[in-house]
């Protein structure tokens, strides 16, 4: 009903009347408080409709501006991890590899292209604290999106502080420094970079948010990874959304928006009580969103444009990146923890130099 919803829409985006009819159909069968399905179509639902009335960026906007508590997300936060194995297990990865690579150096510098509240980071810190002969200076340079009001770098400035008062706990030399603006638009020298520093850049599943070659002649995602390169750092730690919904064509993206999220809710109503708070939020303030932007938005105001992971590896062979391979223990140490400690159905592998997380569908 939603696919056929979709090409209503399509075909007669003007006058809607198939597309309300089938619609009205849906909602009957949906809720943000039933099954996977019944929460997944309520969010879709709400996509189509915003579409149909021209109203997606308006409520995007009014959604990204509204204010969720840091707290708020934690607790989201925590619930997904403990549910699901792709951001623990992508932050182990990264922080394991960039201690192996760092481990002779006294200076890191880690900048982070999509820092948001910086979960990443507070097990690094304490990790770094137990080296031999005392902990590294650990400089970072948090760099995020402007937000929406008169506070632009509020949200960089807040994680700047929570990781200051975590290094400080564990007596690691910290400072850090705030970037709020687009990233195409940072130059290296705001950077800062010192001689003499092990420079790691980090950019975990935010590179979808970058515009692409069909909305800018100049593409942020190519210049990006030019800034990058052009920072020549030590290493390069890029994780990505493995999606497909980021086709211009409305229905095509919509088939394969409702892939990726279905499998998304599936995989919380498999494992999280539906009466579960956190469980609502991230439906509500994480996933609902995503799919109201690649559904209902175009143009500049569409963010939510995931590409495939091979069409990220060959941007990043174009930017002059060599790709290297992980760390056979770290790997190993990998697989055990989705294994031991996650649903039999999540699985975990490697593919050409990437390491790829999913799940099996029954």
């Amino acid at each position: 009903m939603l696919i056929h919803c979709a090409q209503a829409v399509a075909v007669d985006v003007r006058s809607g009347g198939a597309a309300n009819e089938l619609l009205k159909q849906i909602r009957q069968h949906s809720s943000p408080f039933g099954d996977g399905n019944q929460r997944l179509a309520h969010y879709l639902a709400d996509a189509v409709e915003a579409r149909l009335a021209g109203t997606g960026s308006q409520i995007y906007k009014s959604l990204v501006s509204k204010k969720t508590s840091a707290f708020d997300i934690m607790k989201a936060y925590l619930l997904y991890v403990a549910a699901c194995p792709f951001r623990r297990v992508s932050h182990f990865i990264c922080n394991k590899s960039i201690g192996v690579a760092s481990r002779k150096s006294t200076k890191l510098h880690v900048i982070d292209f999509g820092i948001l509240y910086g979960f990443q980071w507070p097990t690094l810190i304490e990790r770094l604290s137990l080296r031999p002969g005392g902990p590294p200076k650990l400089w970072f340079t948090g760099i995020d999106f402007p937000q929406p009001g008169f506070r632009p770098a509020e949200r960089v400035e807040e994680t700047g502080r929570r990781l200051a008062a975590y290094a400080e706990e564990f007596k690691v030399p910290f400072r850090y420094k705030t970037i709020a603006k687009k990233w195409e638009n940072v130059q290296v020298e705001e950077l800062g970079i010192e001689e003499a520093e092990f420079v790691i850049v980090n950019c975990l599943y935010r590179a979808k948010n970058f515009l692409d070659e069909t909305v800018a002649v100049h593409s942020p995602r190519n210049m990006v990874l030019n800034l990058i390169h052009k920072i020549n750092p030590n290493l390069f730690l890029h994780g990505i959304t493995n999606g497909a919904f980021n086709a211009p064509f409305f229905v095509t993206r919509f088939r394969e928006a409702l892939f990726h999220f279905s499998s998304m809710f599936d995989m919380l109503d498999t494992i999280v009580p539906r009466e579960d708070w956190e469980r609502m939020v991230i439906e509500r303030e994480i996933l609902g969103r995503e799919a109201l932007n690649a559904i209902a938005c175009e143009g500049w105001e569409r963010v939510e444009r995931p590409e495939t992971v091979k069409q990220w590896h060959a941007r990043n062979l174009r930017a002059g990146f060599l790709q290297q391979p992980f760390e056979c223990g770290i790997v190993k140490e990998a697989f055990k923890r989705v294994r031991t400690f996650y649903h039999k159905d999540f699985v975990i592998d490697e593919d050409n130099k990437w390491l790829v997380q999913g799940g099996r569908a029954e």
